[in-house]
C-alpha cells in the first residue's frame, strides 16, 4: 500500500515539473522580443566592432602577405633587369669602342690612299713619355717587321714624326712637336720654303711655329697648307704638316714667320702608318735634315 502511494507522488512531481517548464517557456516566449533588444544593442556596441577589427586585421595581414610576395617577385625581376642592363651596357661600350676603332681605321685608310705611292705598315702605340702630348712614343712594330731608323710616320691627316730607334718588335718615334725637331717645310700653293720647329710650350695653343720663309711677292695666307719640302734628307716630300694659322713679316723685312695648326691631334694617337721606305733609300744622298 505504501509503495503504491510513493509511485503516485513521483508521477505528480513529474507532471508538476512539466507544467512549470511549459509555463516558463510560454512566459519567455511572450517576453522574447523585449529581451532581444537590449542584448542586440550590447552586441552592437561591443561584439560587432571587435569582430570588424579582427576582420580588418586579418585582411591587413593578408594584404601584407600579398605585398611581401609581390615585393619579392619585383626584387627578383629587378635583379634580372639589372643583369640585362649591365649586359647591354657592356655590349654598348664594346660597340662604341669598335665604332671609334672603325673610324680611326677609316682615317688611316684615307691617309694610306692619299700617299698611295709609298709602301706602309700599320702599328699601334704601346707607350709614350710623360706629359700630355705625344712628343715621343713607342709602337708595336720593329726590326722583324721591316721598320728602320728615319722612316716617316703618319696619322690623322698627315705627318706625325720619324723613327729614331728600333728594337726587334718595337720602335720609338719622335714627333714633329718635340723641341728637338726641325723640318724643312714648304707652302703647297707657292712652293716657298720654311723651317718648321717643334715647340711643346706652344702646344697648349694647339700650334707649332715656322720661320725663315722668304718675304717675297708670293701671297701666303691663313689656311694655306704646309708640307714637307723636297730639300729634306729625312722627310719624304709632300707630306702634310698642317695649315697656316698666323703669318707675320719679321723685323728685318727679309723673312716671314708664323704659326701652324698640325694635321695630327698630338693629344691622342693610337694607330699610325709607317712608310717603310726612307728618304735616303729613295735618293741615295746624304743631305742635312
Amino acid at each position: 500500500m505504501k509503495r503504491k502511494n510513493h509511485t503516485s507522488y513521483t508521477n505528480r512531481y513529474i507532471l508538476l515539473g512539466l507544467s512549470i517548464f511549459c509555463a516558463l517557456m510560454m512566459l519567455l516566449s511572450s517576453f522574447s522580443d523585449k529581451v532581444a533588444g537590449p542584448f542586440r544593442a550590447f552586441a552592437n556596441i561591443t561584439v560587432i566592432p571587435l569582430q570588424q577589427g579582427i576582420n580588418h586585421i586579418g585582411g591587413w595581414m593578408g594584404d601584407m602577405k600579398d605585398n611581401f610576395s609581390t615585393l619579392k617577385q619585383l626584387q627578383a625581376e629587378n635583379e634580372k633587369l639589372q643583369e640585362q642592363v649591365d649586359a647591354l651596357t657592356t655590349e654598348n661600350n664594346y660597340l662604341q669602342e669598335e665604332r671609334y676603332e672603325y673610324e680611326r681605321l677609316q682615317e688611316l685608310y684615307k691617309l694610306d690612299q692619299q700617299y698611295a705611292e709609298y709602301e706602309k705598315t700599320a702599328a699601334h702605340v704601346i707607350g709614350k713619355d710623360s706629359g700630355n702630348w705625344f712628343s715621343t712614343f713607342t709602337i708595336d712594330k720593329g726590326r722583324v717587321d721591316g721598320i728602320a731608323v728615319d722612316m716617316n710616320v703618319l696619322a690623322g691627316s698627315g705627318l706625325v714624326g720619324i723613327v729614331t730607334e728600333v728594337g726587334p718588335t718595337w720602335a720609338k718615334v719622335r714627333s714633329i712637336i718635340d723641341d728637338a725637331n726641325n723640318i724643312s717645310g714648304m707652302v703647297l700653293s707657292t712652293s716657298d720654303t720654311c723651317i718648321v720647329s717643334g715647340d711643346l710650350s706652344l702646344m697648349s695653343t694647339g700650334q707649332i711655329s715656322f720661320d725663315q720663309m722668304e718675304n717675297n711677292d708670293n701671297v701666303v695666307a691663313v689656311g694655306d697648307q704646309i708640307v714637307t719640302s723636297y730639300i729634306s734628307d729625312k722627310y719624304l716630300q709632300g707630306i702634310l704638316i698642317g695649315s697656316v694659322s698666323e703669318i707675320n713679316v719679321d723685323s728685318n723685312n727679309l723673312t716671314r714667320s708664323g704659326y701652324i695648326i698640325p694635321a695630327v691631334d698630338f693629344r691622342n694617337i693610337q694607330e699610325v702608318l709607317v712608310i717603310t721606305t726612307t728618304k735616303a733609300e729613295l735618293t741615295g744622298e746624304g743631305q742635312t735634315e
